[in-house]
């Protein structure tokens, strides 16, 4: 009888300990889900004061640069109320000021526009990390909500050599591509013997590699009416720096620093 009331005794106890331990159990969870419906609540507060608010952010955007154009896909996670970090992977080309495209030279079929005294395309491709932060909320749904963009990264500049359609000789219909070479420069800067541009792939079997980084600063003008859709504007500089010069144009000055500023516009949603 006695070894009965034991056992009986014990598992009541231990019966009462899982008793506890799922009622505390239970309190932790209503505990977290009254947090997380406060949370939420501050959250929408905010938001219907004006207030950027999100987890993720996910923006594509296109950029007209003072020296070229470029394309761009940003990922962002909010760190505080007022403060991301922004990841982003970009791709363009830079032109050089002096360029100018001529009319095709004659009747041939497969002629195009060119640019007289163009030696390369300069492309980039470049992977940054930066940092947004919210200067001014919008004030409400209608306003806008402007931030500051900081932050730099790595980038790729890709040289291509830019070929023209040349005749073997003034007026032949024999074309051949040539591109430019400072040795033998007479029938690339020739208008006559010039007929046209090549095609946009050739010379991609050629690209060269230059490394560099860069450095960008912008604010960030965002309209959108709905706090989970992206729908803004950007402004702002940057500074590229590659390891040598590069060459866009004969007889012109070849440079490694460049600094140019943009706009860009920008979609995208949140979450």
């Amino acid at each position: 009888m006695k070894k009965f009331s034991i056992i009986i005794l014990s598992f009541l106890l231990v019966s009462a300990g899982f008793a506890q331990k799922r009622s505390e159990k239970n309190s932790e969870k209503e505990r977290a889900r009254v947090e997380r419906k406060e949370r939420l609540k501050r959250m929408s507060d905010q938001e219907e004061d004006g207030a950027i608010i999100f987890h993720r952010q996910t923006v594509f955007g296109f950029k007209l640069n003072t020296d070229g154009y470029g394309m761009f896909l940003e990922m962002a996670r909010m760190k505080t109320s007022r403060k991301a970090n922004l990841y982003s992977l970009e791709l363009g080309e830079r032109k050089h000021t002096k360029e100018e495209r001529i009319a095709s030279n004659g009747n041939v079929f497969s002629s195009s526009p060119y640019i007289f005294g163009k030696v390369n395309n300069f492309y980039y491709a470049k992977l940054g990390f930066s940092q947004q932060q919210i200067i001014g909320n919008k004030g409400n749904k209608n306003g806008v909500a402007v931030s500051a963009i900081y932050g730099g990264g790595f980038s790729a500049g890709l040289i291509k050599p830019y070929y023209l359609k040349i005749t073997e000789v003034p007026g032949s219909t024999i074309l051949k591509d040539v591109k430019y070479n400072s040795d033998d420069s007479l029938q690339f800067l020739d208008k006559n013997s010039i007929i046209g541009a090549t095609g946009f792939s050739k010379g991609f079997g050629e690209l060269k590699f230059v490394p560099g980084v860069f450095a960008k600063a912008a604010l960030r003008f965002d309209y959108g009416r709905y706090n989970e859709l992206v729908s803004a504007m950007e402004v702002g500089i940057h500074l590229e720096m590659y390891s040598q010069k590069i060459v866009q144009m004969v007889d012109v000055k070849t440079k490694q620093l460049f600094f140019s500023a943009y706009a860009a516009i920008e979609f995208g949603s949140r979450k």
